[in-house]
C-alpha cells in the first residue's frame, strides 16, 4: 500500500512515476476523501473532549453543595446533543475511512526510477550466457522427449486433474524432487531459514502480499465470509505465505535482515492453452517452487535485490542452463513491486526464453499492509522492506534441461548438481 502522506506532499509525482505502468491514476477523488476523513476525525475528537469536559462539570456540580439544577439539565441537554453528533460523526469518518482504504488498496506500487516505462516490450535484458547453443540434429521438444523417456504422464494427469495437470513418473519424479533438493541444499549452506508454510491460508496473508482484493479471482478461494469475499484460498506462491510470518509484529533491527525460504506447491487458476510455448508442463494449475524471502531495513534493501538475484542465476548457472536476465518494465511489473528481474531459461523448441525465477523489491509496500515493522537506536518503529525471488521454480526448469540436454540418440545428460539423486543420463530403457 502506498503512503498517504507522500500522496498529500507531492500527488504530481506520484502520478508521473505511475504512468510508467501504462496506467493514469487521479488522486482527486482520494485527496478529497481523504480531507474529508481527516476534518470528520478532527471534529470527532473535539466532540469527544467537549463531551467529557462536560461530564467533569456535571460530576463536579453535582458534588457541590450549592448545586444549580438548571445547570445541570442545561449541561445534560448540551452532552445529549453532542452525543448524538459522536455516533453520526463516527459512522461517517468509518465510511470516509473505508472508502480512502478502497482507493489506497487499489493503487500500485510505484516503479524505481532506474526501471523501463512500458509494457513487456520494453523489458531489457541486463545480462546472459551468450548466444543461444545449436544442438546440431533434430532436437525434440520437451513434451515429446519427456513422453519418450517416461518422465511426465499428460494424458493420465489430465483424467486426474483436467486441463493444466500432470503426473511426474519414475525417473521424472526422482529429477523433480532432485532440482528441489539442490535448491534447498544451496539455501541452508547459504544461511536461510527453511520453512514449510500452510496451504490454506487466510485473508489477511493475501492482504498483506497485495493478492487482496484487487487480484482475489486470480486464486482458488475455498472458504468465502458473509460479504462473499475470500476467507480462505490456496497459496499461489510461498511468497504469500512469507510476507505474514511478521504481520502485526515490531522487529529488532539487530536481527534484519531475515532470510527465509520455504518450499511449497504453487496453485494458479491461469492455465495456458494448447499453443507450443504453453504446452506440457510449461503453464499449469499446480507447481513446486522454492521462494526465496528476506525482510530488511530501506538502506538494506537495494543490496538484498542483488544478492536474491545473485542467488536464482547461481542456481540456473549451477544447472549448466543457457539463460539471460531481463528487468522489466513497469508494465511487466507486478502491482506490489517496485522492481522486478527475471531469470528466464532458453526453451529450443520455440526459439524463447521463459521465466524460472522473478526477483523482486517491494519496499514498503507490502510492509504497510501487514503493518511490519523494527524498532531502531531512536526507538521508533519503522516499516520493514520485504523481498522475494523464486529459487527457483521447477515445472519450466524439467523442459529446459531436457531440452537444452538432450543427444542425438534420445537420451538426455542430467546435471551435475543433481547426480546424486538422479542417474547421470536418462534414456528409454529406463521408463
Amino acid at each position: 500500500m502506498l503512503d498517504i502522506n507522500e500522496i498529500r506532499r507531492d500527488p504530481d509525482r506520484i502520478k508521473t512515476s505511475l504512468t510508467k505502468r501504462e496506467i493514469d491514476v487521479d488522486f482527486e477523488e482520494l485527496l478529497v476523501v481523504d480531507k474529508d476523513y481527516r476534518g470528520s476525525q478532527l471534529r470527532l475528537e473535539q466532540a469527544r473532549a467537549e463531551r467529557k469536559k462536560i461530564s467533569g462539570r456535571v460530576s463536579a456540580l453535582l458534588r457541590s453543595t450549592q448545586s444549580e439544577k438548571g445547570l445541570v439539565d442545561e449541561l445534560r441537554v448540551q452532552s445529549q446533543v453532542l452525543g448524538d453528533e459522536i455516533v453520526e460523526l463516527e459512522k461517517r469518518a468509518e465510511a470516509l475511512g473505508t472508502a480512502r482504504q478502497e482507493i489506497l488498496d487499489g493503487l500500485p506500487n510505484v516503479p524505481d526510477d532506474d526501471v523501463p516505462a512500458g509494457g513487456k516490450e520494453a523489458n531489457r535484458v541486463i545480462r546472459g550466457s551468450g548466444e543461444p547453443p545449436e544442438l546440431g540434429f533434430d532436437a525434440l521438444d520437451h513434451v515429446t522427449l519427456a513422453e519418450n523417456l517416461g518422465l511426465v504422464d499428460y494424458k493420465r494427469g489430465a483424467e486426474l486433474g483436467g486441463t493444466g495437470s500432470w503426473i511426474y513418473t519414475g525417473v521424472g519424479a526422482q529429477l523433480e524432487w532432485a532440482l528441489l533438493n539442490y535448491f534447498v541444499q544451496t539455501h541452508i549452506q547459504d544461511g536461510y531459514t527453511f520453512v514449510l508454510p500452510p496451504h490454506l491460508l487466510n485473508a489477511e496473508a493475501g492482504y498483506a502480499a497485495g493478492q487482496f482484493p484487487k487480484f482475489a479471482d486470480d486464486v482458488y478461494v475455498v472458504e468465502s465470509d458473509e460479504r462473499g469475499a475470500p476467507s480462505k484460498f490456496l497459496l499461489p506462491t510461498s511468497e504469500t505465505a512469507l510476507v505474514s510470518i511478521h504481520r502485526d509484529e515490531i522487529l529488532r533491527e539487530d536481527d534484519l535482515p531475515l532470510k527465509y525460504f520455504a518450499y511449497s506447491p504453487c496453485y494458479r487458476k491461469e492455465i495456458g492453452g494448447y499453443r507450443t510455448h504453453e504446452r506440457g508442463t510449461l503453464r499449469g494449475h499446480q507447481f513446486d517452487k522454492v521462494e526465496m524471502f528476506q525482510f530488511t531495513t530501506a538502506q538494506q534493501s537495494d543490496a538484498a535485490l542483488e544478492e536474491l538475484l545473485g542467488k536464482a542465476e547461481a542456481l540456473v548457472r549451477g544447472l549448466g542452463l543457457h539463460y539471460r536476465i531481463s528487468l522489466l518494465a513497469a508494465g511487466d511489473t507486478s502491482a506490489s513491486m517496485v522492481k522486478t528481474y527475471d531469470v528466464e531459461a532458453w526453451i529450443p523448441s520455440i526459439g524463447q526464453y521463459l521465466e524460472v525465477s522473478s526477483v523482486s523489491n517491494s519496499r514498503a509496500y507490502q510492509a504497510r499492509r501487514a503493518k511490519i515493522r523494527y524498532r531502531g537506536a531512536d526507538g521508533k518503529p519503522t516499516l520493514v522492506n520485504t523481498l522475494n525471488g523464486s529459487g527457483l521454480a521447477t515445472s519450466r526448469l524439467l523442459p529446459a534441461i531436457i531440452e537444452q540436454n538432450q543427444q542425438a540418440d534420445g537420451s538426455v545428460v542430467v546435471p551435475e548438481v543433481l547426480r546424486a539423486w538422479v542417474p547421470e543420463r536418462i534414456g528409454p530403457s529406463q521408463r
